[in-house]
This record gives C-alpha cells, structure tokens and sequence, in this order.
C-alpha cells in the first residue's frame, strides 16, 4: 500500500530527528508549571509531543501546517464534489505530504476490503440494549475489535521495538475502515427499527457514512465529508486526543486506545458539548417564539449571563478567535441552508454574543467554538437524534488520534507517567 510504503520512508530520518533532539537538547527547558496549572488540568503545560496537528490560539488548529481553507482548497474531492474527503486527510496526518487523487483513492478501496464487520461484532452489538447511550454501544464495539489485533498477535510473537509500528499501522487500518459501519449500525439500530442499508461500493468513506444511515441527500454527504475532515484532530494535549497517547504508551492496541478516547469524548465537557448547545438553541427559539430579533437576543442573551448561566458554545480553552471549524460549518450553512431557522438562530446569536461577552468582561474567550454550531447542520438534514452526534465527532477523531498512535509507536516513545506532589508538599514549596 502506498500509504504504508511512504509512511515507513518517514520513519528514520523522523527517528534520527528526534534521537538527536533528545541528544543534544534534551536538558534545555520548554514550559514552566505553575500551582494554578498542577490545580487547573495541566492547562497550557508544554509536556506533549505530537506531530499530526497544532493549536494556535490567534492562528486555530493546522493539520500538518494546513489550515481548513487549505485544506478545503488543495485536498481531493469525490466526483463533483467541492468538501475535502477524509482519506486525503488521513494521508497528510501520516506523512505530512499533500496526497495525490489516485493515492486517496487507494486509501477508500483498501478501506472498503478491510470494512466488513465480523459476526461476533454483530452479535455484541445487538446484544446491547438499544436504549443504550449511542456513545456506550460506540465503545464497546471498538473494544470488542481488540479480539482481532495484529499487534497482540505479533507481541505474544515476539518482535522486536522497532517493528511495533508495523502491526499497529494495520490494526488502524482495519479499525478506522469498520467506523462508518459501526457508527451507522447504532444509528440503525437505536433509532431506525433496526433496519440497515448496506454500503455502496461505489461510494468514499465518508458518502458511504451517509449512505449507511439513511440520508440520501448529496449535500449530506459533503456535509459528513467536511464533518468528518474538520473534527479529526485537534493537538496532543485534548482530552479526546491525550487519552489515546496515554493508554497506548502501555502498548494497548489500537481498539484499547481510541475506545479510551472514546470514553473521553463522551464527557458533557467535551465532545457531548455540541448536543447540549443545540439543546439550549431549540430553548432560546422556544422562548422567543420563532426566529428572534437582534434586540430580542442581546436582551435573552444579557438575562442568560445576568442570571449566572454561560452562553453554551462560545469560549475554548485554547484558542482566542473564533473557531476555524465553526466558520467552516457556517459557510457551509450560508451556500446550503441560509434559510433554516435553527441556522438563522445560529447566526444571531455569532453577530450579537461576541460583543456581550466582550462588555460582560468575565470570558477569555468571546469566540464561538466548534459545538457552536454543528448540531444545527445535522438537525437540517434530519439527523433529529442529538445523542448521536458525539458519535459522528468519534468516527472524525479516530483519523488523528490513530495516526497518531502509529507515530508514537515509530518514534519508540515510552510509557507516559507524570510525577504528581501533594498540596502538603506545595504548601512547603511556598514556604
């Protein structure tokens, strides 16, 4: 596989470059850490090496250097489509090149033979309540994979360190070709009378994703392909990303890590946040009767921070701008569903809360993020079932947080185990 082949050419002038790093720069001092930050969720400590994305609070997130505007320019498209497709995504996390369109589309076919879902799988999952959190069902899936793992093959084999990458390259493969069947098979299953569609091979990842679960519309399945594009990755040091890293540096599979990832992302502080922003949208449509005024809103708005609440979806814990994710749904919403009245509550609240939370001086933040807006895209196209989308976050998630993991396991980095103290032993170091 080309993929492979140009990923294994990387690895030892990344690993000499490292190597050398650690040489000759090894003692000097990157970050420094504060008691508020030992108390605060280690926010902001430089502790992490990642290569495949990097947060800049004024710039936003870059994949390899790329922005999302690059990256809706330069990467391949489905016929006649004009959003990136994931698979010239997940190209460019492993090596850090643009790929061309014949190397994306052997990236979709060697998906589609490795996407069969195994009838253990199948059996698990209809095992499992369909009132179950989608979330859960999503977990225990990619975790009952484990059964088939290369790599616990190949180390119960015995093989050397500097192979591990090799067995892990191939459980990503088979993992991340099996998501959109699985994430549609819950969806199926928990909302849709357990009735299923069957892929079309002649569909991408992503369009087949849309497919799977039902809606035969091609502007949704541009939307999945950007959706899927824009959510991958989002530097080492978030929850959903960090995670997979720190179960992998025991030398967990793949199925062991992003299922732990998983189990992060499914946090109401993460990756649940989109549900509960558009959650409150329908309550502020509800309350104003409609579509509300400019006026209407600063008033709703000014009442909602007056009264102790926040303003769901604008602020991250990173970035001082407003997301580039965000706008890229929101031009999204501008060409496909400018009249949507969830859209255009959307698009109130961007033009009038920036400026409140400006006045209101107690945000660092007056930006919105991601969450701010992509549960009103999925409402359009009738994906009415908010608890599912974090699902649809995962499928993204998995390309950066397992390329990721092929990284780590290449560059032989070790088991991850930060020193902790005690607020008795802060308390002395004051003193």
């Amino acid at each position: 596989m080309a993929l492979k082949d140009k990923f294994q050419a990387k690895l030892a002038p990344m690993q000499q470059r490292v190597k050398n790093l650690i040489k000759e720069h090894g003692d000097k001092v990157i970050s420094e850490v504060t008691i508020g930050q030992a108390y605060g969720g280690m926010r902001g400590v430089k502790c992490i090496v990642t290569e495949t994305s990097a947060l800049d609070p004024y710039e936003g997130i870059r994949f390899r250097g790329y922005n999302i505007p690059q990256l809706q320019e330069k990467l391949p498209k489905a016929p006649g489509g004009e959003e990136p497709l994931p698979e010239g995504l997940f190209h460019l996390l492993f090596t850090g090149e643009l790929p061309t369109e014949d190397e994306v589309k052997e990236i979709t076919e060697e998906w589609k033979k490795r996407s069969e879902l195994p009838d253990y799988l199948i059996d698990i999952m209809k095992a499992v309540p369909k009132d179950t959190h989608p979330m859960t069902q999503f977990v225990t899936a990619i975790a009952s994979l484990q059964k088939d793992s290369v790599f616990a093959t190949k180390y119960r084999e015995g093989m050397p360190k500097t192979d591990y990458w090799d067995p892990t390259f191939e459980d990503v493969l088979n993992l991340t070709a099996k998501l959109p069947k699985i994430a549609a098979y819950i969806y199926r299953k928990s909302y849709k009378n357990d009735e299923h569609i069957p892929a079309d091979p002649n569909l991408d990842w992503g369009g087949n994703l849309a497919h799977m679960m039902g809606v035969e519309n091609p502007t949704f399945k541009e939307l999945m392909r950007l959706y899927l594009t824009i959510h991958s990755d989002h530097e080492g040091g978030n929850a959903s990303a960090h995670t997979p890293h720190l179960v992998g540096s025991t030398l967990s599979e793949a199925y062991y890590s992003l299922a732990g990832g998983m189990s992060a992302l499914a946090g109401p502080l993460h990756g649940l946040a989109n549900q509960e922003v558009l959650r409150w949208i329908m309550d502020v449509k509800e309350e104003l009767g409609g579509v509300p005024t400019k006026d209407e809103l600063v008033k709703f708005l000014w009442d909602t921070l007056n009264s102790g609440k926040v303003i769901p979806g604008y602020g991250h814990a990173v970035l001082r701008q407003t997301d580039p994710r965000y706008m890229a749904q929101r031009e999204f919403g501008l060409k496909h569903c400018p009249d949507n009245e969830i859209f255009q509550v959307v698009s109130g609240i961007y033009e009038v809360a920036p400026d409140i939370l400006r006045e209101h001086g107690k945000a660092k933040n007056p930006w919105p993020n991601v969450d701010a807006h992509s549960g009103c895209l999925l409402l359009h196209f009738g994906i009415t079932e908010y608890d599912f989308y974090t699902v649809l976050f995962g499928v993204s998630r998995a390309l950066g947080v397992l390329s990721s993991l092929c990284w780590d396991r290449a560059l032989g980095l070790p088991l991850e185990r930060p020193k902790t103290v005690t607020s008795d032993w802060i308390e002395e170091q004051i003193k």
